[in-house]
């Protein structure tokens, strides 16, 4: 079941974002309890942060929650203000320090106004992510940095396989139940295709272990990352449905100690601003030293034959 996407238009409406901002505004009361992963994935981001030797002077947190980098454990002088911005007023306004209600989709601010931005686990529900990255590139000042960190195409796909089989089973179809994630395949090229200057992508999987796939749906909906695809079905599932899908989930990857595994794959993007001081690519034939004379090796020509072992009648 191959449910990762790139979602590459405007026109093309995947998620209902005001469903995402309900989902946000429900699980803002009590965050703490579930954001695990959160505090997780801008650990990771501080730490980039800690090696990069620059200090940001204004900083977006874009997507923020409740102020995910206005509560990492930075050097004060690494950053000096945090401009925190989330669809739900509700999870924003428990952000530290300047905040607003911003959709990610629509940045309210001028160009070239941040040193740093960031987005940790937000913009995977972004309808026109290549949109979303164009205006991000434009918010941040030249040589400005760009770190997003958001969930990939394994992410729950335990989950996802136990829904589709138990739907089938049970109600004699399917229905989009779980969000599309983008792959890591193609981060690299929308970065590109943004305008941002060497960018770099990697993935960590992260698995969290379970009672049962029950807990793990509570989790999501203390995270708000429930259900909120644009073409969802309206009513909540059958509980018949729900409770085939958790015994599924245990018959096809429970752990020998009766747990389930719940996997998260977590893409980290980052990306440079353009700024005519970076590191350039050689244009080609440019070289001023060939490869032989790098590696200590004597150039032969394309008609040269190189010696493979030893010559005949040698041992």
């Amino acid at each position: 079941m191959n449910d990762t996407v790139t979602n590459t238009g405007a026109g093309h409406r995947i998620f209902d974002r005001a469903g995402l901002r309900r989902h946000r505004d429900r699980a803002a009361g009590n965050f703490t309890g579930y954001d695990f992963l959160l505090t997780r994935t801008m650990e990771e981001v501080s730490e980039r942060l800690l090696h990069t030797n620059r200090t940001f002077p204004l900083a977006l947190d874009l997507g923020s929650h409740d102020g995910a980098l206005g509560r990492a454990v930075l050097p004060p002088e690494k950053i000096g203000g945090i401009v925190s911005a989330d669809l739900s007023l509700a999870m924003v306004k428990e952000a530290p320090g300047a905040r607003l209600v911003a959709d990610e989709e629509f940045l309210p601010f001028a160009g070239e106004t941040f040193d740093l931005a960031t987005s940790i686990l937000s913009l995977h529900w972004v309808n026109d992510l290549p949109g979303a990255l164009i205006q991000l590139r434009r918010a941040l000042k030249p040589d400005g940095l760009f770190i997003g960190a958001f969930f990939g195409g394994e992410t729950l796909t335990e989950l996802r396989q136990s829904l589709a089989d138990a739907e089938i089973e049970i109600e004699g179809g399917l229905s989009p139940r779980v969000s599309p994630f983008a792959d890591l395949r193609d981060v690299g090229g929308l970065l590109q295709r943004a305008g941002f200057a060497l960018p770099v992508v990697d993935s960590d999987r992260v698995t969290v272990r379970y009672d049962n796939a029950l807990k793990l749906m509570a989790d999501l909906r203390g995270m708000g990352e429930t259900n909120a695809l644009a073409e969802r079905r309206r009513q909540p599932m059958k509980r018949r449905t729900l409770f085939r899908a958790a015994e599924i989930y245990a018959e096809k990857f429970g752990l020998p100690d009766g747990r389930i595994p719940a996997t998260f794959e977590i893409v980290t993007a980052t990306g440079w601003a353009p700024h005519e001081n970076q590191q350039q690519p050689l244009r080609p034939g440019s070289a001023t030293h060939s490869m032989a004379e790098a590696l200590g090796t004597k150039e032969q020509t394309a008609g040269e034959k190189a010696p493979f072992g030893n010559p005949p009648g040698k041992k």
